[in-house]
This record gives C-alpha cells, structure tokens and sequence, in this order.
C-alpha cells in the first residue's frame, strides 16, 4: 500500500508542475495589456509603465513564473490588483462560501443517488426501474441553472422560506447562513444526483453478473445480502470516480450557479478577475483549484486501492 501511495504522489506532484506552466502560459499568450485594461485606454504611457513595473510584468518570462511558483509554495499568493489585498485573502474569505455550497451539494447528491441507483438495479427490467431511469435522464438534460430559477420561483418567491439570493456571512447565525446556501446546493445536487444514480445502478448491475455472485446465490443467500455483502461494495470504485470528478466540479465549476444566486464564492471570483484582467488572482486560484481537483482524485485513488486490494499491485 506504501509503495502504491508513492507512486501516486509523484503523479499528483508530476501534475501539478504541469498545470502551472499550463496555466502562466495561456493566460500570458491571451491578448490585452493588463495595466492598460486596468487604467483605461486614456491613461498615459508613463502611469502605464509605471503600474507594469508594479505588477511585475516588465520581468522576462521565466523568471516571474519561478518567482510566481515560489510564492505559491510559501504560501504567498500575490496581491490582487484590482482589490488591493493578498489574494490568500480573497481566497479564504470566498472558501468559506464555496466549500460549504460543495460539500452540501455532494451530501445532497450522494444521499438522493446511492439509494436511487441501488432500488434501480435491484429491479432492473420493472416499471419502477424504467420510471427512475426516464427521472434521470431528465436531471442530466436540465441545466442546472434551470433548476435554480425554478428553486427561487417555487421557495423563495413564491412560498418565501428561504432567502432567494445573497450570503449574509456564518457571523448572522448556523441556520441562516445555511439557509442561504441550501437553494444553490440542490441546484448543483440534482443533476449530479443523476449521473451518479445511472453509474451506480450500471456499476451494479455489471458486478451482479459476475460469477461470485452467481456462486452466492447458488449457495442459498438471500437476495439483499448478495446485493449489500457482495456486490455492492465490488462495484464502489466507478462511483468513487464520479465521486471524486463531482467535488472537483462542485467546488470550481459554480460560476454559473454563484452568480444566479449572488454568492461571493470562488467561481463567482474568477470570473471577475478574468472580466477585469488581474492576472495575478486568476492563475493563483486556477491552480489552486486545479490542485484540489488533483489531491481529490488522489484520494480517491487510496479509495480504490481500500475497495480492490487487487490495485495495489499495479
């Protein structure tokens, strides 16, 4: 199991290294001068090359990228130059919005989807099974920024429980705060419920035709202790996928959900900093959350090898 975490590691190092330089270099080939986006075309050449000298973008290439990454290792993300502040700063105060959205989200997702799946492909050929799976294709074709508008109408306009947008902070209060959150959380959830109850009744179903399984039920065990004690557990690795890839989605990829709801979160941040050229925000929160979605699929490669012992070999 050491030797198969190690290996993992270096990947996971291999990987970020590569999308750092991935990340500097695009956003350095996109066209526009930052500091004269930030100053507007009627500023002067020398408050232009003034405000470059500041940012750092009279450096040659490489060695800001090193003096970037150096920043980064050591915890110093730069400073925002639009806002005026470190970016750690920025960060830490949009997480505290987009972590918990995320984790909501995947709770939400993963509780409506498991069961979902697990009925489905213990039923497999039934109405039952036909009407789920018609359910599902339903949420994976909606967008869920649909769903959202259709959240705000229903609970929020309409029936007025909870806040239709707006975070007011974890200082007014547990309850209200997650409130706030709840609306967006479903939103995210209910398409990525979807998905994961099709893998995890197709990952079931794929497993429950194997021979052990047959060999089960050959020997007398009742149906659901073949479903729960044999295959279920064979069949976790597809959904620790999904799993994974849904965090990583969650957590960067809420732009659109963030802004229907006027949430101050991470996406919500980047989309910012792109419209307004701070590069310097941009490719620390890119890599930033490039590297949890490397970390997550890390840890979900240490689940796999706890679900198939047999992985540990390769």
């Amino acid at each position: 199991m050491l030797s198969y975490a190690l290996r993992r590691i270096l990947i996971v190092l291999i990987t970020l290294l590569a999308a750092s330089v991935i990340v500097f270099a695009v956003l350095e080939i996109v066209p526009g001068d930052p500091a004269r986006l930030m100053l507007g075309m009627n500023a002067t050449e020398d408050a232009i090359a003034a405000l470059r000298q500041q940012m750092g973008l009279d450096q040659p290439l490489i060695p800001r990228y090193f003096t970037w990454i150096g920043g980064l290792l050591t915890g110093d993300f730069g400073r925002s130059y639009t806002y005026s502040v470190p970016v750690i700063d920025l960060v830490r105060d949009r997480l505290v919005v987009s972590l918990p959205l995320a984790l909501m989200a995947l709770f939400l997702s993963t509780a409506i989807a498991l069961p979902v799946g697990i009925f489905s492909a213990a039923r497999r050929g039934t109405a039952a099974d036909t009407g789920v799976m018609a359910a599902t294709q339903l949420g994976i074709a909606i967008p869920n920024f649909w769903f959202a508008l259709l959240l705000v109408y229903v609970f929020a306009v309409a029936l007025r429980w909870v806040p239709a947008g707006g975070f007011p902070g974890w200082d007014a209060g547990l309850w209200t705060a997650l409130s706030a959150l709840l609306l967006p959380a479903i939103a995210l959830a209910l398409p990525q419920a979807a998905i994961l109850a099709r893998v995890t009744r197709s990952a079931l179903l794929d497993v429950m035709s194997e021979d052990y399984i047959r060999t089960a039920r050959a020997k007398g065990l009742p149906a659901n202790a073949v479903l729960w004690r044999h295959a279920l557990r064979n069949a976790l690795i597809p959904v620790l996928t999904i799993l994974g890839l849904q965090f990583s989605f969650l957590l960067a990829g809420t732009i659109i959900i963030e802004n229907v709801f006027y949430l101050p979160g991470l996406g919500r941040l980047v989309f910012q900093a792109i419209t307004q050229r701070d590069l310097i925000v941009v490719e620390s929160v890119v890599v930033l959350l490039v590297a949890t979605v490397v970390i997550v699929n890390f840890l979900v490669d240490l689940a796999y090898a706890w679900a198939d012992p047999r992985l540990r070999r390769r």
